[in-house]
């Protein structure tokens, strides 16, 4: 896939995802070739796709795809996903299903326990989804800085917030070099890991830039705040993946190479 051609599916995926979420997006998705994508061109899907679900504010149950894609089992169904704290979740395709709901806006599904599902193509796809959301937030605080007049001055001329909207960049920048160069289950889980924390990062120093504005249900940043929450959870939180990550170098005793420069 050349890059023309890259620039017509993140157009059309954009269109798409700006009209629906949920099941409908789902549905709308599979239309589109979805599944097909995924099985052709994975290196090309999971970044464009989970990338714009974050930039966009949508969703849909993609994730159960990738991990059953990568289990080698037939797409569509659902499979139980592990959660932080040790506890497992289900994310439903449609249907009201039962068990506490972890967020009104997803399907997410407290479940007992469940079966261990490959984790590091999944890792991935939330660490996209979690560097988009991180730069859904960006832009709605680098906004609301250069719009925002105080004391005759725009936002954006204070340094102190040039400084936060800095710092929420370089996060973001990090965590997707290390998505692109994560290929095995160790780069997977520092992805996601460097993802997660990028995306708490940017909700709380766009928080700050916007102010009393961003608490507002008005406002679409709390949307964005809760989503980052709430998949930094799934597979693993960037608290729960650095330990992990620490403790495997400990008991390796020496820590691989992760980009061959």
């Amino acid at each position: 896939m050349d890059a023309a051609e890259r620039e017509l599916l993140t157009g059309t995926l954009r269109k798409t995802m700006t009209a629906a979420s949920g099941p409908a997006l789902e549905s709308a998705l599979t239309g589109l070739g979805w599944p097909e994508l995924l099985a052709e061109f994975p290196e090309v899907a999971i970044p464009t796709v989970f990338g714009l679900l974050g930039e966009t504010g949508a969703h849909a149950a993609l994730l159960n795809d990738v991990v059953l894609h990568a289990a080698g089992r037939p797409l569509g169904g659902a499979p139980e996903l592990p959660y932080t704290g040790g506890s497992w979740v289900v994310w439903e395709r449609a249907g009201a299903g039962s068990g506490t709901v972890l967020d009104g806006e997803l399907p997410l599904r407290a479940v007992p326990a469940g079966d261990p599902v490959p984790l590091s193509a999944g890792r991935r796809a939330l660490g996209w989804w979690l560097v988009g959301t991180g730069r859904a937030m960006l832009t709605l605080a680098r906004t609301h800085a250069v719009n925002r007049v105080q004391f005759g001055r725009p936002l954006a001329a204070f340094q102190a917030v040039r400084h936060r909207l800095a710092e929420t960049l370089v996060a973001l920048e990090g965590a997707e070099a290390t998505l692109v160069a994560a290929e095995d289950p160790f780069g997977s889980l520092l992805a996601k890991a460097a993802a997660g924390r990028a995306a708490l990062t940017a909700a709380r120093h766009c928080q700050q830039v916007l102010g009393g504005i961003g608490f507002t249900a008005e406002h679409p940043l709390h949307r964005h705040v809760r989503r980052a929450l709430v998949l930094d959870g799934l597979l693993g939180s960037s608290r729960e993946l650095t330990r992990e990550a620490g403790a495997l170098l400990r008991s390796e005793g020496s820590a691989p190479r992760l980009v061959h420069l």
